[in-house]
C-alpha cells in the first residue's frame, strides 16, 4: 500500500473546550532513525488529553494530541520492525513534546512500540494500550495486589476501573467497585465487581461494613475529591494508590493534615510512571481478552472526524467504558 502525502489530523491552536479540537490536512511525517511511521488504525482516548486541550499541561500550541495509538508499521528505518506489523504504543512524550496520535498517521520512539500478536479487532485492541497499562500497574506495581486480598476501585464506571476490576477478579481478587448511579451497578457486576456501592462521596462506613472492617487496597480513580474518604475504606496495612482525577480537581479541598487525614499504619501512594507501558505485559493480557479470560468494555466508538463529539463523550462521562476513535 502506497504511503499517502497528506494526512487527516485533529489540531488543536489553543486550549478550551472540544470545539478547540480542528480537522484539517497536513503532510504525512517522515521518521527520524529510531522512529517508527505508523498507519493509525485506533486511538484509545484518555483523560490526560482532556486537561491537556484545557490547558493544564506544559504544551507549545499548536499540537495535535493523543498519547496512544494502535496500528500497522508503515516505515520504520533502523529496521527495529517490518512493514505490517501490528503495534501498540503509549506515552514517550506522544501528544505533549511532539505531535500525537489524533491523526491517520504519526511518528513514534520505536522504544515505545510493543509489537502484538493477535485477532482482536481494531476496535478492542485499540481500547488496550494506556487504559491495561494504568490499570495493571496500579494493581500490581503500585498496590502490590495478591489473591485472597479485597480490592475498592472508587470510580468504577471509568475504563481504567472496569478492567482493573477484570484484572483483579481474575487473580481471585474480591472487587468492591462504585458508582454514582444505580443503573449501571449490572455494569460493574459484568465485569468483576463482587460488591457494588452507590457512591454519594462518603462510602467508607458502608465499605467496611461489607467487607469486615475495610479493604486491603484501595485504587482511587476519581482523585482529590474523595481521596481523604477512601483512606478511611482502607484496613491496618492496606494501600490507597491515586491514580486518575475523574473528579477534575487536581488539590485536596481545605487543609491537608496528614496525621488527621491518612489513618494510622495505611499508605498514600500514586500511579504514573511514564516507562511503565514497556513493562506492561500487553500481550499477555491481550491472549488472555482472546481467550475469553478477561473482559475489556469499549464504551463508544468514533470516526476521527467526529473528534469533537468523542472529547464530549468524555468531558459528560457518558461512555461507560472506553472511547477509542478510528480514523
Amino acid at each position: 500500500m502506497t504511503t499517502p502525502k497528506t494526512m487527516l489530523a485533529a489540531v488543536i491552536y489553543s486550549p478550551g473546550g472540544p470545539d478547540q479540537l480542528k480537522l484539517e490536512h497536513r503532510p504525512v511525517p517522515t521518521p527520524s532513525p529510531g522512529w517508527v511511521l505508523l498507519r493509525i488504525k485506533a486511538i484509545g482516548l484518555n483523560r490526560s488529553e482532556l486537561f491537556t486541550r484545557q490547558g493544564h499541561s506544559p504544551v507549545t500550541f499548536p499540537r495535535i494530541l493523543g498519547i496512544e495509538a494502535t496500528g500497522l508499521v508503515e516505515a520504520a528505518p533502523d529496521g527495529e520492525f517490518a512493514a505490517g506489523d501490528v503495534v501498540v504504543t503509549a506515552l514517550g512524550g506522544m501528544g505533549r513534546e511532539f505531535d500525537g496520535s489524533y491523526a491517520e498517521f504519526c511518528c513514534v520512539k520505536a522504544e515505545r512500540c510493543q509489537r502484538i500478536v493477535c485477532g482482536l479487532s481494531w476496535e478492542v485492541l485499540g481500547a488496550c494500550g494506556e487504559m491495561l497499562q494504568t490499570a495493571y500497574g496500579g494493581l500490581f506495581d503500585a498496590l502490590r495486589m495478591k489473591a485472597g486480598e479485597t480490592l475498592l476501585v472508587r470510580g468504577g464506571t471509568t475504563s481504567v476501573g472496569l478492567a482493573a476490576a477484570a484484572i483483579a477478579k481474575s487473580r481471585g481478587i474480591l472487587v468492591v467497585s462504585t458508582t454514582r448511579k444505580m443503573e449501571r451497578e449490572k455494569l460493574l457486576l459484568e465485569n468483576g465487581a463482587d460488591v457494588v456501592v452507590i457512591d454519594d462521596g462518603e462510602i467508607a462506613e458502608r465499605v467496611r461494613e461489607k467487607v469486615g472492617g475495610g479493604v486491603n487496597k484501595v485504587l482511587e480513580l476519581i482523585g482529590t475529591t474523595t481521596l481523604l474518604d477512601s483512606l478511611r475504606c482502607a484496613k491496618k496495612h492496606g494501600i490507597v494508590c491515586m491514580v486518575g482525577m475523574v473528579g477534575d480537581s487536581w488539590t485536596l479541598p481545605g487543609p491537608f493534615e496528614p496525621m488527621v487525614a491518612i489513618p494510622s499504619s495505611v499508605c498514600l501512594t500514586v500511579y504514573a510512571d511514564p516507562d511503565g507501558f514497556m513493562t506492561t505485559p500487553l500481550q499477555a493480557l491481550v491472549e488472555e481478552i482472546e481467550a475469553g479470560k478477561l473482559k475489556v468494555t469499549v464504551g463508544k466508538t468514533f470516526k476521527l472526524e467526529d473528534i469533537v463529539e468523542a472529547h464530549r463523550t468524555m468531558d459528560e462521562n457518558r461512555a461507560g467504558g472506553k472511547i477509542v476513535v478510528m480514523p
